[in-house]
């Protein structure tokens, strides 16, 4: 089992930034890719950015160059650091794992709004 904790969330106005963080505990050996995706009101979850444990990387063609996904390996932590947010980028993102025996696992979620 995995649990996924977020935090991080906020209010911001356009064109600030904001850093989400996801800590990981249970069997945490077993993961092999973490990520997050995000859900807006009456939208579909949809991914925003995944690293594995190759540390390979890919992002949602509406976050590149704007956000950075990344790993602390010693506190079990993923980031997502959220640079120049624009008001579509409101949402509720929640952290993502799989392991390696193909199990998936979300946590809570944690509010973005972007708002002038």
């Amino acid at each position: 089992q995995v649990q996924l904790v977020e935090s991080g969330g906020g209010l911001v106005q356009p064109g600030e930034s904001l850093r989400l963080s996801c800590a990981a505990s249970g069997s945490i050996s077993s993961i092999v890719t973490m990520g997050w995706y995000r859900q807006a009101p009456g939208k579909q979850r949809e991914l925003v950015a995944r690293i594995t444990d190759g540390s390979s990387t890919n992002y949602a063609d509406s976050v590149k160059g704007r956000f950075t996904i990344s790993r602390d390996i010693a506190k079990n932590t993923v980031y997502l650091q959220m640079n120049s947010l624009k008001p579509e980028d409101t949402a509720l993102y929640y952290c993502h794992s799989s392991t390696r025996y193909s199990r998936v696992y979300w946590g809570q979620g944690t509010q973005v709004t972007v708002s002038s």
